[in-house]
């Protein structure tokens, strides 16, 4: 087991990034966080951060609304650089990252989506599975490549879809199972214990 250390990136309320500490605090995980980045200015995950000691600032990304290039990128990759990291986490981080990350980071730049990959990529996953009559639901971590939700998959959860689910009600339990997906797949991460074959995440020796 390698130690990792991660830097978070992210947009909203920081709840992956939560999990991630409890974890790590529980002992159950073997990483430390040592910096987290949002885009947002007041998002909820730099309080998070805050409270327990974690470096943290917001990362403006102007001119882009939706993605991470450019002059932004290239700050993202110096401050992660420069805080020791070698794990990237997304976590709630709603931008689309580009090739100049993937490169700084290969194959250490992961992702979680609301939703069994391949299908419902993109958006508001959750909607796109009760609209559709799925029966299960879930959640991906994966390696994040060129695409958007398209990288190696490392671990996945079901939830089932109830008769009565609304779109929040499936998503608040798709997000249990986000908090016991993140932390689990990034010991996968620390374990060494993987490798990578074109789409395939083998684990075990």
């Amino acid at each position: 087991m390698a130690k990792l250390h991660l830097g978070v990136l992210g947009s909203g309320a920081g709840s992956n990034m939560q999990s991630i500490v409890d974890a790590i605090d529980a002992g159950k995980l073997d990483a430390d966080i040592r910096i987290v980045l949002a885009d947002v200015e007041d998002a909820k995950i730099l309080d998070r951060a805050k409270r327990h000691g974690i470096p943290c600032q917001y990362l403006d990304c102007a001119p882009w609304k939706t993605k991470l290039e450019g002059p932004a990128e290239d700050r993202c990759i110096e401050l992660l650089r420069s805080a020791g990291v070698d794990t990237v986490v997304l976590a709630g981080f709603m931008r689309i990252v580009k090739p100049g990350l993937l490169a700084a980071f290969p194959n250490r730049v992961v992702n979680i989506h609301p939703a069994i990959l391949p299908a419902f990529p993109g958006v508001h996953s959750w909607t796109q599975a009760l609209d559709y009559g799925c029966k299960v639901a879930g959640v991906t971590v994966h390696f994040v490549d060129a695409g958007t939700d398209s990288g190696p998959i490392i671990v996945q959860k079901t939830v089932p879809v109830m008769e009565d689910d609304t779109p929040e009600s499936l998503h608040a339990r798709i997000q249990v199972q986000e908090h016991v997906a993140y932390p689990e797949a990034l010991n996968v991460i620390a374990s060494g214990m993987y490798r990578i074959e074109g789409r395939r995440v083998r684990i075990g020796r």
